[in-house]
């Protein structure tokens, strides 16, 4: 059995993969660790790999487009792992929170400048 993540490593894991998706060299090993488990992603063999493969800054886009299948819905309560899967669920759905959030903020707030 899988221990599910508890909420001080979701938070860590959601901190490390938003400051990736703005500069891909802030990846840690707990971030890497979690996103080339994802559905979508392979581990490009290590950490540096994987760095250089997002170096163009594709890793949210990537992250978007792979939220489907990383929401384990393919999971029952009554499966072993269930409570794991649901918390790393809980975790993608958290980073794609904060895309969404900054993305309307982008499109609904105006900037006021002060002189």
């Amino acid at each position: 059995m899988i221990t599910p993540l508890t909420p001080r490593q979701q938070t860590l894991i959601v901190k490390n993969l938003v400051d990736a998706c703005k500069d891909i060299n802030k990846l840690n090993s707990t971030g890497y660790k979690f996103i080339n488990t994802a559905c979508g992603f392979i581990a490009h063999y290590n950490l540096n790999g994987f760095k250089g493969h997002y170096a163009d800054g594709s890793l949210q886009d990537d992250i978007e487009h792979c939220a489907r299948m990383n929401m384990w819905g393919n999971f029952t309560e009554n499966d072993e792992n269930y409570a794991y899967y649901m918390t790393r669920k809980e975790v993608y759905q958290k980073v794609l929170g904060y895309f969404a959030a900054q993305q309307f903020m982008r499109e609904h707030i105006q900037h006021i400048v002060i002189a």
